[in-house]
């Protein structure tokens, strides 16, 4: 990742996996599933003219351990979270959330508001009112037989597949995702962190989203073939932060593969709006 150090952090045993680059104010970007950290290699360099820049892998992807005996839990993400930006010695922070990491980004939030300095919120989850597919993925990911089906290298590839446009999905950039997930006890840990996000905690959020009174953004592809109904989670989202603005761009699920010029335009001039104001 240009620019960036690589890093560990070690946070409670558990290791933590990270790149670390420029100065200023922080801003943590966040991935989801199953993703990591590479998620954000077309977009972390340039935000470091404004920002020191952090990208994390969280725990149960990418490098970082994929302890199998981890809840992967609201509160295991916050108490990680914490341990992880005292680590860096980090109060106030921004925040960039995709997928999974946005609940895991926003719960840790609206639960310490006054640590918040910005947020953006890119295709993701925010309220506990899931859509059917949403339901049925995360049933399957508890289903002992069923998860091990969901976690195969084939189903990997095929969820990349689905959330990257044909013009911009190629084998390196599917490998780059498989990677970290041959071993047996890695793809238990990728399934429990798919599905133990409980929706009282999503219903946390949705409570304490207003309170989050920061320069705040939404950037999402309107071809989402994962989260079929990101527009209505959008849309209840711009009704929660009138302040915010959206942008809407031509892309799939993982808009960072498919417009990463647009996603770095749009987070720049949020930045620097948020920096003026």
């Amino acid at each position: 990742m240009d620019g960036l150090r690589e890093r560990v952090a070690d946070i409670d045993g558990i290791k933590l996996r990270y790149f670390d680059g420029g100065e200023g104010p922080a801003l943590l970007l966040l991935h989801g599933w199953p993703t990591h950290a590479g998620l954000w290699r077309n977009v972390a360099p340039a935000l470091t003219a404004q920002r020191r820049v952090i990208v994390l892998d969280l725990p149960g992807f990418g490098a970082s351990d994929k302890p199998t005996d981890a809840s992967y839990s609201f509160r295991f993400f916050d108490r990680l979270l914490d341990g992880f930006l005292a680590s860096l010695g980090i109060d106030k922070i921004g925040l960039v959330v995709h997928d999974l990491g946005g609940p895991i980004g926003l719960h840790w939030a609206v639960g310490r508001p006054e640590r918040l300095t910005e947020i953006a919120l890119l295709n993701t989850l925010v309220f506990p009112e899931f859509s059917r597919p949403v339901k049925i993925f995360v049933a399957l990911c508890k289903t002992a037989g069923v998860r091990r089906l969901l976690t195969t290298q084939f189903a990997l590839r095929k969820t990349i597949e689905l959330g990257v446009h044909r013009s911009r999905r190629t084998a390196e950039v599917t490998d780059r995702y498989l990677a970290p997930y041959h071993t047996r006890g890695a793809r238990l840990a990728l399934a429990k962190a798919g599905c133990s996000l409980h929706p009282s905690g999503f219903a946390t959020i949705a409570k304490g989203l207003a309170s989050l009174d920061v320069p705040r953004t939404i950037i999402y592809g309107t071809h989402d073939k994962i989260l079929a109904d990101v527009g209505e989670t959008m849309a209840r989202v711009q009704a929660a932060w009138p302040d915010a603005r959206t942008v809407t761009l031509d892309a799939g699920h993982f808009l960072q593969e498919d417009a990463p010029e647009q996603v770095v335009e749009h987070l720049l001039t949020w930045l620097a709006r948020a920096k003026a104001a």
